[in-house]
């Protein structure tokens, strides 16, 4: 199993030789919870904008509908899964990143648990876009959509049991006892793992984490 740096090392020639669609090239970097897509998604960007091609990340998470609309629909304790994003919204974006010069996105606070809107900003100086998030293959209703907008799409694999512990782990982190942390991951979290490795097209390049 590579590590981030060796991986986005093993991807760079074959992201940066990636034809695009419009001025501005897309990228998606896709895989279930704790399968290391923010912090691939970063180290590729950095690799990219160093080799000279101004590279920025633009998460999904900032599309995660608020706790209020959540409790509204009693679906606050699924979030994280397809249903709590919103996905219209979200394909709005991507099919606004190839060809808008300045695009304003939302970006999640997740010590705050909420989405601040327009606080991320692609310019018009930015030349690729890597888009990360959990559903970006997703085979479902408007979420299927967003496979044509992706100049490459990437597919993070990572087994299981490390998807269980890192899940432990990032709850531990946010305070949670031992376990609430074991019963977050496993209620919800697993859940949305094993419907990403279930339910995603098959993406350009597969990479294990």
């Amino acid at each position: 199993m590579s590590g981030p740096n060796e991986i986005a090392e093993a991807l760079l020639d074959q992201v940066l030789a990636a034809p695009r669609a419009d001025r501005r090239r897309v990228i998606a970097i896709a895989g279930p919870p704790a399968s290391g897509k923010s912090t691939l998604s970063q180290v590729l960007a950095d690799q990219m904008t160093a080799a000279g091609v101004q590279t920025m990340v633009v998460p999904m998470d900032g599309f995660h509908l608020d706790n209020r609309i959540l409790v509204a629909k009693g679906l606050l304790a699924s979030k994280g899964s397809p249903e709590t994003f919103d996905a219209e919204g979200f394909l709005r974006l991507v099919k606004a990143l190839p060809a808008f010069e300045t695009v304003y996105y939302p970006i999640f606070d997740r010590e705050r648990d909420i989405a601040i809107a327009g606080a991320g900003l692609v310019s018009g100086a930015c030349d690729t876009v890597i888009v990360e998030g959990n559903y970006l293959l997703f085979n479902a209703p408007i979420w299927r959509d967003l496979i044509n907008s992706w100049d490459l799409s990437i597919q993070i694999d990572c087994p299981l049991p490390i998807l269980r512990q890192r899940l432990i782990d990032r709850w531990l982190t946010h305070g949670l006892t031992q376990e609430n942390a074991i019963a977050r991951a496993e209620s919800n979290d697993l859940k949305n793992a094993k419907l990403v490795a279930s339910q995603s097209l098959d993406a350009d390049v597969t990479v294990s984490a």
